[in-house]
């Protein structure tokens, strides 16, 4: 077996994602979105791009501490509250940030962990990666559900 088809421990190793196509076949497969930083506020990025994630279909697990519920979705506390399967993490939190969500990332095991634009972190990439988690960095999610979506049916 190739390099490429496995990981540490015998676990598939996972991709940085960085391909329309592979944005589009992502988004195709994709159901459960957990919004990592929502913020409750309407005039927020975060809370407009996890509406129109909503509208379009999918379903949003918000997560953000202290809240109890954000676009009608009871709002976990953190990643590791979440107790049902999730296929991409969408986080909005500053790249210096993200290390302190890797672990809760990992235990979560969704599919894809997807870091808004403006947030990189390759650190992170690289222990996401590893463990069989592919990564998108610096890219909306919502831009690119809109530059494919016409092709998604969920």
């Amino acid at each position: 077996m190739n390099d490429k088809c496995k990981g540490y421990a015998g676990v598939k190793k996972g991709e940085i994602l960085n391909d329309r196509r592979q944005f589009a076949d992502v988004l195709q497969k994709a159901r459960v979105i957990a919004v990592l930083g929502i913020s409750p506020k309407p005039d927020r990025d975060s809370y407009r791009v996890a509406r129109y994630l909503q509208n379009a279909g999918y379903r949003i697990l918000p997560v953000r501490p202290a809240q109890t519920e954000i676009l009608g979705e009871k709002v976990y506390p953190g990643l590791g509250d979440i107790t049902v399967p999730v296929d991409i993490v969408d986080a909005f939190r500053s790249s210096d940030q993200i290390m302190m969500h890797v672990p809760e990332v990992i235990r979560l095991n969704p599919k894809v962990f997807w870091m808004q634009l403006g947030i990189e972190n390759a650190e992170a990439a690289k222990l996401l990666t590893d463990a069989g988690i592919d990564v998108v960095m610096n890219r909306c999610i919502k831009i690119e559900h809109g530059s494919v979506g016409k092709k998604i049916v969920l």
